[in-house]
């Protein structure tokens, strides 16, 4: 079953999602599927996201949810494990990581205030594994001065993210020098509302010329990481 059809058969606590994150999640998450991994959801909502993402990871994912209502702690179950804090509260983040972490995929579906979705990423991402993903929902608040955000205001989200890829083409000729994001993420995907960061081993960059007349088959080498 896809995770579309489990989201409109689902008839356990109720999941608020839109519709068009759901070809990205597949394109994204799909091979994560029946390995050990872990997530981190952030924002619980009524529960059942997290009951989704546990049927759609399959038996041997752990769930992690956080939320600052206490009252979502009921939402534990098998494989699903709830703990209360702020998700800008960089000390509740690290007990998160030494007990549960690192995540291999995190989710934010929390405050989508610009400030809370910041304080999350920047310390969270750099322990997402080599071959992790990380994902942040409902970017059409960084438009919306009342989430903190507004059309081209540095205080965006989107607008940091712009900045990243930057860092993503660093090493380049005439590209900024490299970071430790540069050297980390191997791709950005920007949706409607959703953006995804995908981790992964950056190896030397080559350029080849093939074709029966072709004079040299390996006409640029270089490694672009270690400029």
């Amino acid at each position: 079953m896809s995770l579309w059809a489990d989201f409109l058969t689902n008839d356990q606590r109720s999941i608020h999602k839109w519709a068009h994150y759901f070809p990205a999640y597949e394109r994204h998450l799909e091979r994560f599927r029946n390995r050990s991994v872990a997530m981190l959801e952030i924002g619980v909502g009524s529960g059942g996201s997290s009951q989704m993402w546990r049927r759609f990871l399959g038996p041997f994912a752990q769930i992690v949810g956080i939320d600052c209502r206490p009252a979502c702690k009921e939402y534990e179950s098998d494989q699903i494990a709830i703990r209360i804090g702020d998700q800008e509260d960089p000390e509740f983040l690290s007990r998160l990581l030494a007990e549960f972490g690192p995540f291999d995929i995190v989710l934010d579906d929390g405050g989508h205030h610009m400030s809370q979705i910041a304080a999350t990423f920047n310390h969270l991402y750099p322990t997402v594994p080599v071959d992790g993903i990380y994902l942040v929902e409902d970017l059409h608040t960084a438009y919306l001065p009342a989430f903190g955000g507004g059309f081209g205001s540095p205080d965006s989200f989107v607008e940091k993210a712009k900045a990243l890829i930057d860092e993503l083409y660093a090493g380049q000729r005439g590209a900024p020098p490299v970071t430790d994001f540069g050297r980390s993420t191997l791709s950005m995907h920007f949706y409607d509302s959703l953006l995804v960061f995908e981790k992964g081993r950056h190896l030397g960059k080559r350029a080849f010329q093939t074709g029966a007349n072709t004079a040299h088959s390996n006409v640029s080498a270089y490694t672009s990481r270690s400029l």
